[in-house]
């Protein structure tokens, strides 16, 4: 089953010193039909104008999930971690049982965009941390590359039962992905254009996944995609058990 989400019906906010593109209920912005996917429950394309800080606000029991699509991502928070991503880097922040933490654009001339999403973890409670990631483009092309799982080593480990995998096709490339029983995925088309399972696909697209293979083909303008698998069914833990 496959539900396709056209860039055009996916909620758009301007603050003046951010924009984004906000897919599931968030913030003031309601729909109770995109809630999430699963334990998906937030997937946000955020843009801030040069030097724009995100100031610091505290969030629990949610794993942070960033991807940097342009410019510079500075990151702070109130466990001491900071630092800087470029382009292509993936970073997972586990706020646990409470941490305070800010985006910010670490360019002063420069715009930056970054995809943030939440998935909420398996255990309540847990020690806030950080974990990160700088990956290449060569590292995602022509090639769904996973780039963060449940047991951590080689991917970015998040405590939960989901994946994430980035990829770059340029034309005539082809990259799939098995869904597992009882499991659903949500592709997002950063930039370029792609087919998916014989649909066109364009830049701000999405699509809701499950009981599918999914087959990806790049199209003329090289694809910029990005793919999270979750279960279906979970268990609501900590704040969101309440």
């Amino acid at each position: 089953m496959i539900t396709l989400r056209p860039a055009a019906t996916i909620h758009a906010v301007d603050g003046g010193w951010f924009s984004a593109r906000w897919h599931f209920s968030f913030d003031q912005y309601r729909d109770p039909a995109w809630m999430g996917v699963g334990p998906l429950r937030v997937f946000n394309d955020d843009r801030l104008i040069p030097g724009a800080i995100w100031p610091l606000h505290p969030h629990r029991d949610i794993e942070g999930i960033t991807y940097v699509v342009e410019g510079t991502f500075r990151h702070e928070d109130s466990a001491g971690n900071g630092g800087i991503l470029k382009p292509g880097a993936i970073q997972r922040a586990t706020l646990g049982r409470g941490m305070w933490h800010s985006e910010q654009n670490g360019s002063e001339t420069e715009a930056l965009r970054f995809l943030q999403f939440w998935i909420l973890p398996d255990t309540p409670d847990l020690e806030p941390s950080l974990d990160q990631r700088q990956l290449d483009v060569a590292d995602r092309t022509n090639r769904l590359l996973r780039v963060i799982g449940p047991e951590g080593g080689d991917v970015v480990k998040v405590h939960q039962d989901a994946s994430v995998h980035i990829a770059r096709l340029e034309q005539g490339a082809v990259a799939q992905h098995a869904l597992g029983e009882g499991r659903a995925a949500y592709l997002y088309v950063i930039d370029g254009g792609a087919t998916l399972n014989g649909r066109q696909l364009a830049t701000g697209d999405a699509a809701v996944l499950s009981d599918e293979t999914v087959s990806l083909a790049g199209g003329e303008t090289p694809a910029e995609l990005i793919l999270v698998d979750v279960p279906l069914r979970w268990t609501p833990v900590g704040v969101w058990a309440r």
